[in-house]
């Protein structure tokens, strides 16, 4: 027998997550709209706050200082951070890349202890102007010197770009190999000599922090920037993002559609036309009854990947689906919810306004719907369809 029950230590620890995203974090969403960055002396607050409750870098293992949850319990994390914003979600709760664990030596105090505690702030250079999706395409070289790496190139949307104390680069050692042995991470300070922000890109939706363009001129750093090994870049990335990132990206589209569920739900009771509520009226009912269906069905989805991703299994197609099914499932979701509160939806009174910007994007980043649908197609004409 399948037992989908939770442990009572996994209960306790979700609804504190609730209780904490509805009482500390919501209440700034408004000023982080307005304003485009997250108040500083109202993060310090809620940063601490998290922070004492030990939900801060939750994804981390225990013994650097993370959480030490499991693939199943982030996604339940998760989920819960999906119904407030993307910036304090960062903030508040910070933005550590597992990669960092593959950090060795002097790397560790320097970096990885540092960002798990929450004194440093890391961003992640992957896409390019030319390479999105197809990560393996870049162009941003590094090249041997001495005792030193140089480093050539653009990185552009990088989030936290703009403020974060090093950047994570993928760059190519081996223009031939590329993604076959060609690809290194680097830790880059941002006092390297040759490294600039460029500039910042205002965009659609996820407000509040900056999505930066990086040049690299001649850029000088130690030898031992390398972060994990030469030429184990793309594997690195791979392993440490590719399955455990969409299972959340899955799991906090499940949250935000969650959330205009519930905000449906409420004001289809509430708000009356023709002498009735307009939960009575058919056409809102399937609104309603599509958008529960398809959440309850994401979340199984992402539920199964989390669970085989801690048995130690590799459900890579399982996850190029959450990454389809979720991103699509929050936009329709979100649509819906607008439908549902008219023109008060379509207003910035209501969070619907700027969860609907929000959305949009999920079904670009980390692979775009198009790219995952062919890899789904690929795995499932060579292997057949494994579930």
């Amino acid at each position: 027998m399948i037992d989908f029950s939770l442990p009572d230590d996994t209960r306790l620890l979700v609804d504190t997550v609730r209780r904490f995203v509805e009482t500390e974090v919501r209440p700034l969403e408004d000023e982080v709209e307005r304003l485009a960055t997250v108040p500083p002396e109202a993060l310090r607050v809620t940063k601490a706050k998290a922070q004492s409750l030990g939900l801060y870098a939750m994804n981390m293992p225990s013994e650097v200082g993370g959480g030490g949850l499991s693939c199943v319990e982030h996604c339940l994390v998760e989920e819960e951070l999906g119904k407030t914003s993307d910036a304090l979600i960062r903030r508040v709760f910070g933005q550590v890349y597992p990669m960092l664990m593959a950090c060795k030596g002097d790397q560790i105090e320097n970096y990885l202890l540092p960002t798990v505690k929450g004194d440093k702030i890391c961003a992640m250079a992957i896409t390019e102007p030319g390479a999105g999706s197809d990560a393996a395409s870049i162009s941003t070289t590094a090249q041997r010197d001495g005792d030193e790496w140089v480093l050539n190139g653009t990185k552009h949307y990088i989030s936290d770009g703009d403020i974060a104390d090093y950047i994570i680069l993928m760059a190519l050692t081996d223009k031939d190999k590329r993604a076959r042995g060609g690809i290194t991470l680097f830790l880059v300070d941002r006092n390297a000599p040759g490294f600039s922000v460029a500039s910042t890109q205002p965009m659609m939706g996820h407000r509040g922090y900056g999505h930066a363009e990086l040049l690299f001129d001649q850029c000088r750093i130690p030898a031992d920037a390398v972060l994990g090994e030469v030429g184990e870049g793309f594997r690195l990335i791979m392993k440490s993002v590719l399955n455990i990132r969409l299972a959340h990206i899955g799991a906090r589209a499940v949250g935000m559609a969650s959330r205009a569920l519930e905000m449906m739900r409420t004001y289809a009771g509430e708000r009356r036309q023709f002498g009735q509520p307009i939960g009575d009226f058919q056409m809102v009912q399937k609104l309603i009854a599509d958008s529960a269906t398809e959440i309850f069905g994401v979340k199984m989805m992402v539920m199964n990947a989390a669970w085989e991703i801690d048995q130690g299994r590799d459900p890579r197609d399982k996850v190029s689906m959450i990454k389809v099914a979720a991103s699509e499932m929050q936009g329709r979701v979100v649509d819906r919810a607008i439908q549902v509160f008219g023109g008060m939806g379509f207003s910035k009174a209501l969070p619907l306004e700027r969860m609907y910007r929000d959305a949009r994007v999920t079904r670009i980043y980390d692979g775009t719907s198009e790219i995952h649908r062919m890899l789904i197609a690929r795995g499932t004409i060579k292997n057949g369809l494994q579930l």
